[in-house]
């Protein structure tokens, strides 16, 4: 379509990008390409976390105002007991 066809068309044009279809616009006597009008690409709305999803394995408890040791977080004994993971 040509710019002279758009100005004349816009609303038609208009309508034809509501339905998703692109329209490209063409420029001066030897018709290059100018630009495409396109529909804007709507995104995928996110996917709210569902909070508690683990809540039925146990319950968590604050205790001694929250502060942990690490042999406590890692529910050993002694820190020696815990193997370093190597990646």
């Amino acid at each position: 379509m040509t710019v002279g066809e758009l100005k004349a068309q816009f609303s038609t044009v208009i309508d034809e990008v509501k339905k998703g279809n692109s329209v490209e616009v063409l420029y001066g006597r030897l018709k290059k390409p100018l630009a495409v009008i396109s529909p804007v690409k709507q995104e995928e709305p996110k996917k709210r976390r569902v909070i508690g999803t683990l809540a039925h394995l146990g319950k968590l408890e604050e205790v001694d105002g929250g502060k942990i040791t690490l042999e406590e977080f890692f529910g050993v004994n002694s820190l020696d007991e815990v193997k370093p993971i190597i990646i």
